[in-house]
């Protein structure tokens, strides 16, 4: 045989070798696949393979060059796909079942036997031009493969304990196959979801980055691998590269909702918020993407639609226990709107569902500050500082608002080291500037570190107005002026919403009001 093909894993091999046929090559010869030897038109290939996006038969005509380059097939004498002028394309022969040698001879067979398809000969120039084995649900292919299925499905959960699960049976299927491209992109992907979201070190990211980046050596068309390296970088703080990672990966694989999902999060982080929402709402299987309620959510919160986001973030608080950012954004929410008691009682419901993040911590400091109570603020600060320590802004809240009031020599030290790392296009450097020189009494450094906040893409106006955190900063008429120029961002932006018809259903019928970035 000459291909061997794996649908679960989505590999193409010839012998042991492992082509370079990923994303949309993938997508493209498995609709191929799926016809038999039937020509497959190009309306239905755009479809099938390339929708929501609109393509031409000019970009479907050089999707099957790049096959053909990765099959080692030559369009104009073909052995595996064959074009069909002013129709399609399609097979060139039909694939048919086949049976190892290894277990030809063997009348009783006592493991699951392999399953796929063989081609005869074309003509007189390949004996044997296309052999595609697959494996159906149940079938053991290799010792290799039911590791990957349940460690792809341990790290679908999103739990840290089956994350964790995940990564051993990862690292399990490396061993069995060291050359397995699907378990390097597999432990790639739960190993920065380990630091992004579970509270692991920052090494385990970089070694995500660092298998990410083996994988696309090894196939540099490979669209999950640089999702993955996008979610790397993403974890590692390196938005720009983050950005470039995931639009990568969307080029090569416009179907990839996960990522279309990362991506919008980082535009709103850049606070392009009216393209974040239309981008996660044109997601087609929402149900596949783990955060994408709750990002949805925060946008029409940030774009002002207060209600329709409220309404969002308590159902998700009800439904999703697990999602630590849900847990995160409803009492939150509750906070900046004016509900204390309630926000109190919605984080002490989060809090005990499980594995606590520094960013539910660092909200219940900020309630305590509310609260008037520094000594409970300064625990909760410090329990954050701990549970991450390589945290910048958790070492600066700790710091600052500690037992002991912060020296003079600390917070200077504390700028100094700020002003000496990159802000990688994040706002979160500039905030946490603005708070040291807040603490210096520096008022016109501190709202520099606020406008650099907002050319950064900060539009949480609704925080800044309730947050304990700048309470020195309010009675400054700059103040005042950084949260008007975010309003009337906000507010065209959110007129953009208005007038698009991808709009939420929740918000039919809603016009356009001005912005006052409060509750």
């Amino acid at each position: 045989m000459d291909l061997h093909i794996d649908r679960s894993t989505q590999q193409v091999r010839r012998e042991d070798v492992l082509l370079p046929v990923s994303g949309l090559s993938w997508r493209l010869f498995d609709c191929l696949l799926a016809h038999g030897t039937a020509v497959v038109s190009f309306d239905t290939l755009a479809r099938d393979v390339w929708a929501p996006a609109v393509v031409g038969e000019d970009a479907i005509s050089q999707r099957v060059k790049l096959l053909r380059q990765a099959l080692g097939d030559d369009g104009r004498r073909p052995r595996y796909v064959r074009s069909v002028r002013g129709r399609g394309y399609q097979l060139c022969a039909l694939p048919q079942p086949v049976v190892p040698e290894e277990e030809a001879d063997t009348a009783v067979v006592h493991r699951p036997r392999r399953w796929g398809w063989a081609a005869a000969g074309v003509g007189v120039l390949v004996a044997a031009t296309l052999a595609v084995v697959i494996w159906p649900a149940g079938v053991t292919p290799s010792p290799a493969s039911p590791l990957l299925r349940r460690a792809d499905h341990y790290a679908g959960i999103g739990q840290a304990s089956n994350n964790q699960r995940a990564i051993v049976l990862y690292r399990q299927a490396l061993q069995v196959d060291p050359e397995s491209i699907a378990a390097r992109r597999g432990l790639a992907r739960t190993l920065a979801a380990e630091g992004c979201l579970f509270n692991g070190p920052r090494e385990s990211a970089e070694e995500a980055l660092a298998l990410a980046n083996d994988v696309l050596r090894r196939a540099p068309d490979d669209a999950a691998a640089f999702a993955a390296r996008g979610y790397a970088h993403d974890c590692l703080g390196a938005m720009a590269q983050a950005v470039a990672d995931y639009r990568q990966a969307l080029q090569r694989d416009p179907g990839d909702d996960a990522t279309r999902a990362s991506l919008a999060y980082l535009y709103q982080e850049q606070g392009h918020l009216a393209q974040a929402l239309q981008d996660n709402l044109a997601v087609r299987t929402p149900e596949r993407v783990r955060f994408l309620d709750v990002q949805i959510a925060r946008e029409l919160e940030l774009l002002g639609f207060t209600d329709a986001a409220a309404r969002r973030h308590q159902r998700n608080f009800q439904l999703y226990p697990d999602n630590v950012f849900a847990n995160i954004a409803w009492p939150r929410s509750l906070l900046v709107s004016g509900d204390p008691a309630r926000a109190e009682a919605a984080l002490a419901q989060a809090l005990a569902r499980g594995t606590p993040h520094p960013g539910l911590l660092r909200l219940q400091g900020e309630l305590h500050m509310m609260q008037g109570d520094r000594a409970a603020a300064a625990e909760t600060f410090e329990r954050s500082r701990q549970l991450r320590p390589q945290q910048s802004l958790g070492q600066t809240l700790a710091g600052l608002h500690g037992s002991a009031p912060a020296s003079p020599e600390w917070v200077a030290a504390r700028l100094q080291t700020l002003s000496a790392q990159p802000d990688d296009g994040w706002a979160d450097a500039a905030l946490e500037r603005a708070l040291l020189h807040q603490a210096q009494g520096d008022v016109d450094a501190a709202l520099a570190d606020l406008q650099d906040a907002v050319t950064a893409g900060f539009r949480d106006a609704a925080w800044l107005r309730a947050t304990p955190l700048f309470t020195r900063l309010r009675a400054s008429p700059g103040y005042a002026r950084l949260l008007a120029a975010i309003d009337a961002d906000v507010a065209a932006q959110r007129a953009r919403v208005l007038a698009a018809p991808w709009r939420p259903d929740d918000l039919k019928g809603l016009s356009a009001t001005p912005a006052t970035g409060s509750r």
